[in-house]
Protein backbone atom coordinates (compact mmCIF):
# COMPACT_ATOMS: atom_id res chain seq x y z
CA UNK A 1 0.00 0.00 0.00
CA UNK A 2 1.34 3.44 -0.92
CA UNK A 3 2.40 5.72 1.90
CA UNK A 4 0.97 8.67 -0.02
CA UNK A 5 -2.60 9.72 0.71
CA UNK A 6 -5.10 10.43 -2.00
CA UNK A 7 -5.73 13.99 -0.89
CA UNK A 8 -2.16 15.14 -1.50
CA UNK A 9 -1.97 14.00 -5.10
CA UNK A 10 -1.86 16.58 -7.87
CA UNK A 11 -5.22 17.43 -9.46
CA UNK A 12 -5.53 18.98 -12.90
CA UNK A 13 -8.91 20.37 -11.93
CA UNK A 14 -7.70 21.65 -8.58
CA UNK A 15 -7.94 25.35 -7.75
CA UNK A 16 -4.88 27.58 -7.99
CA UNK A 17 -4.46 27.90 -4.24
CA UNK A 18 -1.57 28.80 -1.98
CA UNK A 19 -1.34 27.22 1.44
CA UNK A 20 -0.01 29.30 4.33
CA UNK A 21 1.24 27.49 7.41
CA UNK A 22 1.53 29.68 10.52
CA UNK A 23 3.67 28.09 13.25
CA UNK A 24 4.43 28.93 16.86
CA UNK A 25 6.08 27.01 19.68
CA UNK A 26 3.04 25.43 21.31
CA UNK A 27 1.51 24.97 24.72
CA UNK A 28 0.22 22.23 27.01
CA UNK A 29 -3.42 21.27 26.55
CA UNK A 30 -4.14 22.11 30.19
CA UNK A 31 -2.27 23.60 33.18
CA UNK A 32 -1.93 20.26 34.97
CA UNK A 33 1.07 18.05 35.63
CA UNK A 34 0.11 15.33 33.16
CA UNK A 35 -0.45 17.72 30.24
CA UNK A 36 2.66 19.73 31.01
CA UNK A 37 4.78 16.59 31.29
CA UNK A 38 3.58 15.38 27.89
CA UNK A 39 4.35 18.76 26.36
CA UNK A 40 7.78 19.07 27.98
CA UNK A 41 8.75 15.57 26.91
CA UNK A 42 8.07 16.38 23.27
CA UNK A 43 9.75 19.78 23.52
CA UNK A 44 12.87 18.68 25.38
CA UNK A 45 13.28 15.53 23.28
CA UNK A 46 13.90 17.66 20.19
CA UNK A 47 17.64 17.45 19.35
CA UNK A 48 17.44 20.98 17.95
CA UNK A 49 16.39 22.29 21.37
CA UNK A 50 18.84 20.34 23.51
CA UNK A 51 22.08 19.58 21.66
CA UNK A 52 23.37 16.88 23.96
CA UNK A 53 24.18 13.27 22.94
CA UNK A 54 20.88 11.41 22.91
CA UNK A 55 21.63 8.54 25.29
CA UNK A 56 22.83 10.55 28.33
CA UNK A 57 20.15 13.17 27.68
CA UNK A 58 17.44 10.47 27.64
CA UNK A 59 18.39 9.46 31.17
CA UNK A 60 18.60 13.07 32.40
CA UNK A 61 15.28 13.98 30.82
CA UNK A 62 13.25 10.93 31.80
CA UNK A 63 14.74 10.15 35.20
CA UNK A 64 15.26 13.67 36.53
CA UNK A 65 13.67 16.57 34.64
CA UNK A 66 10.31 14.99 33.83
CA UNK A 67 9.91 13.91 37.44
CA UNK A 68 10.55 17.38 38.84
CA UNK A 69 9.78 20.15 36.37
CA UNK A 70 6.17 19.37 35.26
CA UNK A 71 4.63 20.20 38.64
CA UNK A 72 6.49 23.50 38.91
CA UNK A 73 5.70 24.44 35.31
CA UNK A 74 2.04 23.50 35.74
CA UNK A 75 1.83 25.87 38.71
CA UNK A 76 3.28 28.66 36.56
CA UNK A 77 0.86 27.92 33.72
CA UNK A 78 -2.09 28.12 36.11
CA UNK A 79 -1.09 31.70 36.95
CA UNK A 80 -1.56 32.83 33.33
CA UNK A 81 -4.28 30.44 32.13
CA UNK A 82 -7.50 32.19 31.09
CA UNK A 83 -11.12 31.29 30.55
CA UNK A 84 -10.18 30.79 26.90
CA UNK A 85 -7.28 28.50 27.80
CA UNK A 86 -3.62 29.07 27.04
CA UNK A 87 -2.79 32.70 26.23
CA UNK A 88 -0.36 31.61 23.51
CA UNK A 89 -2.94 29.36 21.86
CA UNK A 90 -5.71 31.94 22.10
CA UNK A 91 -3.55 34.70 20.61
CA UNK A 92 -2.10 32.43 17.91
CA UNK A 93 -5.60 31.46 16.76
CA UNK A 94 -6.56 35.14 16.56
CA UNK A 95 -3.39 35.83 14.57
CA UNK A 96 -4.15 33.03 12.09
CA UNK A 97 -7.77 34.20 11.75
CA UNK A 98 -6.68 37.79 11.20
CA UNK A 99 -4.09 36.85 8.59
CA UNK A 100 -6.67 34.66 6.84
CA UNK A 101 -9.16 37.52 6.67
CA UNK A 102 -6.59 39.94 5.25
CA UNK A 103 -5.37 37.44 2.65
CA UNK A 104 -8.91 36.55 1.57
CA UNK A 105 -9.66 40.26 1.11
CA UNK A 106 -6.74 40.43 -1.30
CA UNK A 107 -6.83 37.03 -3.01
CA UNK A 108 -10.42 35.85 -2.53
CA UNK A 109 -10.52 32.09 -1.92
CA UNK A 110 -7.19 31.28 -3.56
CA UNK A 111 -5.37 31.09 -0.24
CA UNK A 112 -5.76 28.67 2.66
CA UNK A 113 -4.33 29.38 6.13
CA UNK A 114 -3.70 26.83 8.87
CA UNK A 115 -2.15 27.11 12.32
CA UNK A 116 0.26 24.47 13.59
CA UNK A 117 2.26 24.23 16.80
CA UNK A 118 5.75 22.75 16.82
CA UNK A 119 4.93 20.99 20.10
CA UNK A 120 1.49 20.08 21.36
CA UNK A 121 -1.77 20.66 19.51
CA UNK A 122 -2.70 21.39 16.79
CA UNK A 123 0.44 19.81 15.40
CA UNK A 124 2.23 20.86 12.22
CA UNK A 125 1.20 17.52 10.70
CA UNK A 126 -2.48 18.22 11.37
CA UNK A 127 -2.18 21.74 9.95
CA UNK A 128 -0.46 20.47 6.79
CA UNK A 129 -3.12 17.80 6.34
CA UNK A 130 -5.70 20.59 6.50
CA UNK A 131 -3.88 22.47 3.75
CA UNK A 132 -3.33 19.32 1.69
CA UNK A 133 -7.05 18.97 1.06
CA UNK A 134 -6.84 21.88 -1.38
CA UNK A 135 -3.70 20.49 -3.12
CA UNK A 136 -1.97 23.89 -3.02
CA UNK A 137 0.37 24.85 -5.85
CA UNK A 138 2.51 26.86 -3.40
CA UNK A 139 3.16 26.50 0.32
CA UNK A 140 4.40 29.40 2.46
CA UNK A 141 5.68 28.52 5.93
CA UNK A 142 5.84 31.33 8.47
CA UNK A 143 7.36 30.46 11.86
CA UNK A 144 6.41 33.26 14.23
CA UNK A 145 9.96 33.70 15.49
CA UNK A 146 11.37 37.07 14.36
CA UNK A 147 14.98 36.08 15.04
CA UNK A 148 16.38 32.87 13.59
CA UNK A 149 17.65 30.10 15.83
CA UNK A 150 18.20 26.49 14.95
CA UNK A 151 16.33 25.60 18.15
CA UNK A 152 13.17 27.32 16.92
CA UNK A 153 13.02 28.05 13.19
CA UNK A 154 15.36 25.17 12.34
CA UNK A 155 13.17 22.78 14.29
CA UNK A 156 10.07 23.96 12.42
CA UNK A 157 11.83 23.27 9.13
CA UNK A 158 12.75 19.76 10.28
CA UNK A 159 9.15 18.95 11.19
CA UNK A 160 7.70 20.41 8.00
CA UNK A 161 10.21 18.44 5.93
CA UNK A 162 9.41 15.21 7.79
CA UNK A 163 5.70 15.72 7.15
CA UNK A 164 6.17 16.55 3.46
CA UNK A 165 8.13 13.32 2.97
CA UNK A 166 4.74 11.62 3.12
CA UNK A 167 3.23 13.77 0.37
CA UNK A 168 3.30 12.63 -3.23
CA UNK A 169 2.64 16.14 -4.57
CA UNK A 170 5.13 18.64 -3.13
CA UNK A 171 4.08 22.24 -3.82
CA UNK A 172 6.49 25.07 -4.38
CA UNK A 173 7.76 26.04 -0.93
CA UNK A 174 8.72 29.41 0.49
CA UNK A 175 10.11 29.21 4.03
CA UNK A 176 10.39 32.49 5.94
CA UNK A 177 13.32 31.95 8.27
CA UNK A 178 13.59 35.38 9.94
CA UNK A 179 12.24 38.92 9.90
CA UNK A 180 14.27 40.46 12.72
CA UNK A 181 15.25 43.58 10.76
CA UNK A 182 12.26 44.01 8.48
CA UNK A 183 11.32 47.72 8.45
CA UNK A 184 7.62 46.99 8.93
CA UNK A 185 8.35 44.74 11.91
CA UNK A 186 10.48 47.43 13.55
CA UNK A 187 7.78 50.00 12.78
CA UNK A 188 5.12 47.80 14.40
CA UNK A 189 7.24 47.39 17.52
CA UNK A 190 7.88 51.13 17.70
CA UNK A 191 4.18 51.92 17.28
CA UNK A 192 3.34 49.52 20.10
CA UNK A 193 5.91 51.09 22.45
CA UNK A 194 4.83 54.65 21.64
CA UNK A 195 1.19 53.77 22.15
CA UNK A 196 2.00 52.23 25.53
CA UNK A 197 3.99 55.30 26.55
CA UNK A 198 1.08 57.54 25.62
CA UNK A 199 -1.30 55.44 27.73
CA UNK A 200 0.93 54.42 30.66
CA UNK A 201 3.62 57.06 30.73
CA UNK A 202 7.26 56.69 29.79
CA UNK A 203 9.78 55.09 32.14
CA UNK A 204 13.42 55.94 32.83
CA UNK A 205 14.75 53.02 30.83
CA UNK A 206 13.60 50.47 28.22
CA UNK A 207 14.78 46.88 28.68
CA UNK A 208 14.39 44.56 25.69
CA UNK A 209 14.32 40.96 26.85
CA UNK A 210 14.90 38.07 24.43
CA UNK A 211 14.67 34.35 25.13
CA UNK A 212 18.12 32.93 25.75
CA UNK A 213 19.96 29.97 24.23
CA UNK A 214 23.21 28.31 25.31
CA UNK A 215 26.29 30.32 24.37
CA UNK A 216 27.76 27.33 22.52
CA UNK A 217 24.95 27.62 19.94
CA UNK A 218 26.32 31.06 19.06
CA UNK A 219 29.86 29.69 18.90
CA UNK A 220 28.64 26.91 16.60
CA UNK A 221 27.30 29.46 14.12
CA UNK A 222 23.72 30.18 15.19
CA UNK A 223 22.83 33.81 14.28
CA UNK A 224 20.19 34.28 17.00
CA UNK A 225 22.41 36.49 19.17
CA UNK A 226 23.21 38.76 16.22
CA UNK A 227 19.59 38.92 15.09
CA UNK A 228 18.46 39.89 18.59
CA UNK A 229 21.11 42.59 18.83
CA UNK A 230 20.05 44.04 15.49
CA UNK A 231 16.37 44.08 16.37
CA UNK A 232 17.12 45.92 19.61
CA UNK A 233 19.44 48.42 17.95
CA UNK A 234 17.00 49.21 15.12
CA UNK A 235 14.11 49.63 17.54
CA UNK A 236 16.13 51.92 19.81
CA UNK A 237 17.08 54.04 16.79
CA UNK A 238 13.45 54.17 15.64
CA UNK A 239 12.38 55.31 19.12
CA UNK A 240 15.18 57.87 19.28
CA UNK A 241 16.73 56.38 22.41
CA UNK A 242 20.29 57.18 23.45
CA UNK A 243 22.51 54.28 24.49
CA UNK A 244 21.98 55.01 28.18
CA UNK A 245 18.21 54.76 27.86
CA UNK A 246 17.91 51.15 26.76
CA UNK A 247 19.39 47.71 27.41
CA UNK A 248 19.23 44.24 25.92
CA UNK A 249 19.16 41.04 27.98
CA UNK A 250 18.39 37.32 27.65
CA UNK A 251 15.92 35.44 29.82
CA UNK A 252 14.72 31.89 30.54
CA UNK A 253 18.05 30.15 30.94
CA UNK A 254 17.93 26.52 31.99
CA UNK A 255 20.61 24.22 33.35
CA UNK A 256 24.14 24.96 34.53
CA UNK A 257 25.99 25.83 31.33
CA UNK A 258 26.62 29.39 30.18
CA UNK A 259 23.87 30.99 28.11
CA UNK A 260 23.80 34.23 26.13
CA UNK A 261 24.55 37.25 28.30
CA UNK A 262 23.67 39.58 29.85
CA UNK A 263 21.14 37.64 31.92
CA UNK A 264 17.85 39.45 32.29
CA UNK A 265 17.39 38.79 36.01
CA UNK A 266 20.88 40.16 36.75
CA UNK A 267 20.20 43.34 34.75
CA UNK A 268 16.84 43.92 36.41
CA UNK A 269 18.30 43.53 39.89
CA UNK A 270 21.10 45.99 39.03
CA UNK A 271 19.08 48.77 37.39
CA UNK A 272 17.49 50.20 40.59
CA UNK A 273 20.96 50.44 42.17
CA UNK A 274 22.03 52.50 39.14
CA UNK A 275 19.13 54.91 39.61
CA UNK A 276 16.46 53.38 37.33
CA UNK A 277 13.29 53.43 39.40
CA UNK A 278 10.76 53.41 36.56
CA UNK A 279 11.36 50.56 34.12
CA UNK A 280 9.66 49.64 30.82
CA UNK A 281 10.16 46.07 29.60
CA UNK A 282 9.48 44.74 26.10
CA UNK A 283 10.00 41.23 24.66
CA UNK A 284 10.64 41.73 20.90
CA UNK A 285 11.58 38.08 20.34
CA UNK A 286 8.06 36.84 21.13
CA UNK A 287 5.25 37.28 18.61
CA UNK A 288 2.59 36.47 21.21
CA UNK A 289 2.38 36.72 24.97
CA UNK A 290 2.99 33.39 26.67
CA UNK A 291 4.29 31.83 29.87
CA UNK A 292 7.74 33.37 29.44
CA UNK A 293 6.39 36.90 29.06
CA UNK A 294 3.33 36.84 31.32
CA UNK A 295 4.67 34.79 34.22
CA UNK A 296 8.46 35.02 34.03
CA UNK A 297 8.77 38.66 32.97
CA UNK A 298 5.60 40.35 34.18
CA UNK A 299 5.39 38.45 37.48
CA UNK A 300 8.82 37.12 38.51
CA UNK A 301 10.88 40.00 37.14
CA UNK A 302 8.40 42.57 38.41
CA UNK A 303 8.87 41.26 41.96
CA UNK A 304 12.63 41.16 41.47
CA UNK A 305 12.71 44.79 40.32
CA UNK A 306 10.55 46.06 43.18
CA UNK A 307 12.50 44.04 45.77
CA UNK A 308 15.73 45.54 44.39
CA UNK A 309 14.45 49.07 45.03
CA UNK A 310 12.51 49.81 41.84
CA UNK A 311 9.23 51.72 42.06
CA UNK A 312 7.36 51.11 38.80
CA UNK A 313 7.63 48.14 36.44
CA UNK A 314 5.73 48.56 33.15
CA UNK A 315 5.48 45.47 30.96
CA UNK A 316 4.70 46.34 27.32
CA UNK A 317 2.69 43.47 25.75
CA UNK A 318 3.84 41.61 22.66
CA UNK A 319 2.45 42.59 19.27
CA UNK A 320 -0.06 39.74 19.55
CA UNK A 321 -3.07 40.17 17.23
CA UNK A 322 -2.76 43.95 16.93
CA UNK A 323 -3.66 45.43 13.57
CA UNK A 324 -0.12 46.62 12.71
CA UNK A 325 1.25 43.16 13.48
CA UNK A 326 -1.33 41.33 11.38
CA UNK A 327 -0.83 43.70 8.46
CA UNK A 328 2.93 43.24 8.68
CA UNK A 329 2.71 39.43 8.79
CA UNK A 330 0.26 39.42 5.89
CA UNK A 331 2.59 41.65 3.90
CA UNK A 332 5.51 39.40 4.75
CA UNK A 333 3.60 36.43 3.35
CA UNK A 334 2.66 38.19 0.14
CA UNK A 335 6.27 39.30 -0.37
CA UNK A 336 7.38 35.68 -0.53
CA UNK A 337 5.22 34.41 -3.37
CA UNK A 338 3.05 35.78 -6.11
CA UNK A 339 -0.22 34.15 -5.17
CA UNK A 340 -1.70 34.57 -8.63
CA UNK A 341 1.40 33.44 -10.49
CA UNK A 342 0.76 29.70 -10.85
CA UNK A 343 0.98 27.88 -14.14
CA UNK A 344 -2.34 27.94 -15.97
CA UNK A 345 -3.67 30.63 -13.64
CA UNK A 346 -6.83 32.07 -15.12
CA UNK A 347 -7.77 28.90 -17.03
CA UNK A 348 -10.92 27.32 -15.55
CA UNK A 349 -10.22 24.05 -13.66
CA UNK A 350 -12.68 22.08 -15.83
CA UNK A 351 -10.90 23.27 -18.97
CA UNK A 352 -7.51 22.25 -17.57
CA UNK A 353 -8.84 18.82 -16.64
CA UNK A 354 -10.38 18.27 -20.08
CA UNK A 355 -7.17 19.26 -21.82
CA UNK A 356 -5.06 17.05 -19.54
CA UNK A 357 -7.45 14.11 -19.96
CA UNK A 358 -7.19 14.34 -23.73
CA UNK A 359 -3.44 13.83 -23.29
CA UNK A 360 -3.83 10.74 -21.13
CA UNK A 361 -4.00 12.16 -17.60
CA UNK A 362 -6.08 10.23 -15.09
CA UNK A 363 -7.62 13.38 -13.64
Amino acid sequence: MSKYSGQDQFRHDGPDTTGVLIVNLGTPDAPDRRSVRRYLKQFLSDPRVVEIPRLPWWFILNLVILNVRPSRSAEAYRKVWTGNGSPLMNISMKQADGIRELLIEKYDNRVEVALGMRYGNPSIAVALDELASSTPRNLIVLPLYPQYSGSTVGSVFDEVADCLKKWRWIPGIRFINAYHDHPAYIAALAASVNRNWEEQGRGDHLLMSFHGVPKRYLLAGDPYHCHSQKTARLLAERLGLSDSKWSLAFQSRFGREEWLKPYCDKIIAKLPVEGVKNLDVLCPGFSADCLETLEEVNMQYRRLFIDAGGERFNYIPCLNDGREHLEFLTGLITEQAIIAGHEDAGEPPDSRLARASSMGAVR
